[in-house]
């Protein structure tokens, strides 16, 4: 695999790990592991196989819009708290914006109510930063 950069075509070096070589312990074995954590271990195994599938058979736009809707949350939650952190909703909110208006188009039936949460955010942005510019009433 390789990167794009500005420079280029980058092909990164793999690491080395601990089973080629590398300092540090090696990884165990499935033999190394006992009953119970072989059990469990393919336990997990099994449940991320089916959070994989279903993630295959949802329309992209559904777990996208399931993402944006985490940076709105972000964002409301930075915007809310006690001491609101006015950079980090910035950064949440530009980053829904992102989406939304990149994705123009794309995003079914949620498209409208995102838009209208990006707008929320944009004005709920702009009452607590001319709070703290007030200072302490």
């Amino acid at each position: 695999m390789s990167l794009w950069t500005p420079g280029g075509e980058h092909r990164p070096e793999p690491e080395p790990s601990p089973a080629t070589g590398a300092e540090g312990p090696a990884a165990p074995s499935l033999s190394d592991l006992s009953p119970e954590d072989r059990a469990q271990l393919e336990a997990m195994q099994q449940e991320m196989a089916e959070v994989r599938q279903q993630l295959l058979e949802a329309p992209a736009s559904v777990v996208v819009v399931n993402h944006a809707m985490g940076m709105y949350e972000l964002a409301a939650i930075h915007l809310t708290a006690e001491q609101p952190k006015l950079s980090e909703a910035t950064l949440a909110i530009d980053a829904l914006a992102a989406l939304v208006d990149g994705l123009a188009g794309r995003l079914g039936e949620a498209e409208p109510t995102l838009r209208e949460a990006l707008s929320h955010l944009r004005t709920a942005y702009l009452e607590v930063k001319h709070r703290s510019e007030a200072g302490p009433t």
